[in-house]
């Protein structure tokens, strides 16, 4: 048997080790895809060979002008400044645009939905009653939908800065019509050119689609100074009497030709503030995205060699794997890897003062902007709500009721053919109580009555009025003349029919054999008046006989119901009713 000398085969060099691992990475970054790049090489844009057969060459322009472009660069710079923080009128074509996001809309539209969400009601100022005619009134604003019409305006005028209400009295198609005023509503010239029965449609109308003619740029001192007097829609030229317009932030006289006669958009006020919540919403999103850096402290030195393309493959594929069930291997000895964590205990504060620029800017509390309830112990919204409503109030006495008053004057020649100058408008609160507030506000108002009522301060008519004049309260339209008789009250006795046993005990009254009254006309031969307690006004003295009506109604109240048992209170009354009338003792 002959053996055969195998050598051993020789260890690889490093070099050798290097490769191999350098292909291992290889195969292994090629079975991983890698993640899109967002950088991307100008191209060239690629045109229509038909069109490019007489071009002989393309190429990338190179024209070079310095003063130019400095001169340039310096007047887009200002105007870029003033447009990002909305110091010149921004356009409606870009105003239509900020207001498909809901960082421009929903303020516009929280604002609107309040000032129109318990809306108005109509009221009548003299004495004379006007039920009736508050109905129609009611009922015409239905039919013509105010209401919609009115939040329309007040969206466009926070989109917009300008909104229009025009007012169709079927002269639509009549051009030479149009241009005539029709004046206040309450003047001469309002009462024969509005018809009876002739108001048919009001419509708003965006601010795009209007622009004035002229106007009064001459004389201060003229009360249409800087007013148009005629607009344009779409060619149709329409006196402002017809072409109600609404304005909510008007800008100084100076700018307001470069606001086409409009004013500042609720938008535009936002737009520096949004932007600053866009990149601070942003920012925390990329910062949360990659709070973790990874390190890997190696002799770098080793990139410089042939194979120094290795480290470089071993960090790709570690970014490519990079997963929280991924490991990375590293060399005990020589490598040391770590992360850095960025605390992201603070980005919620960061966020949220962002978003409270929004809202000091549009004056909206944090619940209603953004529907979420303050957090912490006893926090409560009551008080900015309040402010709130304060300044929802302010906004439509001041921006919508001079052009309502008009649009109600014109539904009543539309109606009647006159002007009823005893009804107005009134703006409903918006701030309203529980029905346990109600109840206890309802329960201080009667015991201030029964207070005034004992005292002489007001009689129970007046009493009676004022509840049945009350719109919350439930006794609301109650006949206040018609009042018990307390004389055939009195001649019945102390305690009337379902009284309690209260007042009996208390005046010593209900005992066996007591004799009761009989209430008969012949028990009192001289024609004197009886008191509830037994006595007679002959028996009183001058200045206490005024009240013995009332006396009478005070023990009827307390011998009844809820006053059956006896009260600290109500016994010192009693009593004090027993020193003025003495027989009441017996």
């Amino acid at each position: 048997m002959i053996a055969r000398y195998i050598p051993k085969p020789k260890p690889p060099t490093p070099e050798q080790k290097r490769a191999k691992l350098s292909l291992a990475l290889d195969n292994a970054l090629g079975a991983i895809p890698a993640k899109p790049s967002t950088f991307r090489a100008y191209e060239f844009p690629k045109h229509p060979p038909r069109l490019m057969r007489q071009v002989k060459s393309a190429g990338l322009a190179m024209d070079d002008n310095t003063a130019l472009t400095s001169d340039f660069n310096w007047a887009a710079s200002i105007i870029g400044q003033s447009f990002r923080e909305g110091l010149q009128f921004l356009g409606y074509p870009f105003l239509s645009e900020l207001a498909q996001r809901p960082e421009y809309r929903i303020p516009v539209e929280t604002i609107a939905g309040e000032m129109c969400r318990k809306w108005i009601k109509f009221e009548a100022v003299g004495d004379e009653e006007k039920t009736e005619q508050i109905k129609e009134l009611e009922d015409r604003w239905k039919d013509l939908k105010v209401q919609e019409s009115t939040r329309k305006i007040i969206e466009q005028d926070g989109y917009f800065g300008r909104a229009h209400l025009y007012l169709d009295f079927g002269t639509t198609d009549q051009p030479d019509e149009l241009k005539t005023p029709i004046g206040d509503g309450q003047n001469k010239l309002s009462l024969s050119k509005v018809a009876k029965g002739s108001l048919q449609r009001v419509t708003p109308v965006e601010a795009i689609w209007s622009y004035p003619t002229n106007y009064n740029s001459n004389n201060p001192l003229k009360p249409d100074w800087y007013r148009p007097q005629h607009w344009f829609s779409m060619g149709t030229e329409i006196h402002v009497s017809r072409f109600l317009t609404f304005v909510g932030r008007e800008v100084s006289d100076m700018l307001k030709p470069a606001y086409s006669f409009g004013g500042l958009s609720l938008s535009q006020m936002l737009k520096p503030y949004v932007d600053n919540w866009l990149t601070t919403r942003q920012s925390v999103n990329d910062l949360i995205h990659a709070f973790v850096v990874w390190g890997l402290k190696t002799n770098l030195a080793e990139s410089l060699t042939m194979q120094g393309d290795l480290l470089f493959k071993r960090i790709e594929l570690f970014n490519r794997m990079r997963d929280n069930r991924g490991m990375m291997m590293i060399d005990k000895d020589t490598e040391e890897f770590f992360n850095v964590v960025t605390p992201l205990g603070s980005l919620d504060a960061l966020q949220a003062q962002a978003q409270e620029h929004m809202m000091s800017v549009a004056r909206i509390p944090a619940v209603k902007f953004t529907g979420l309830q303050p957090t912490g112990l006893n926090a409560s919204s009551e008080g900015e709500i309040r402010a709130f409503y304060d300044t929802i109030h302010d906004r439509q006495e001041t921006f919508l009721r001079p052009n309502l008053t008009r649009v109600m004057h014109f539904t009543m020649l539309d109606l009647w053919g006159k002007i009823d100058p005893e009804i107005t408008i009134s703006f409903e609160p918006l701030w309203s109580m529980d029905e346990k507030e109600e109840a206890e506000v309802r329960e201080i108002d009667a015991r201030t009555g029964q207070i005034h009522i004992d005292t002489g301060v007001i009689s129970q008519e007046e009493e009676r009025k004022r509840i049945s004049e009350q719109a919350d309260s439930p006794y609301q339209g109650l006949d206040w003349q018609t009042l018990p008789d307390l004389r055939q009250e009195e001649s019945e006795g102390l305690i009337p029919k379902g009284g309690g046993a209260g007042v009996k005990a208390e005046l010593g009254e209900g005992e066996e054999g007591a004799e009761e009254p009989s209430g008969e006309e012949g028990d009192n031969p001289e024609g004197e008046t009886e008191d509830a307690l037994g006595g007679s006004e002959a028996d009183l003295e001058p200045d206490m006989s005024h009240r013995t009506a009332r006396t009478g109604k005070l023990v009827r109240v307390l011998g009844g119901g809820k006053y059956a048992q006896p009260h600290p209170q109500r016994t010192e009354r009693i009593t004090k009713l027993k020193k003025l009338l003495p027989e009441a003792a017996e």
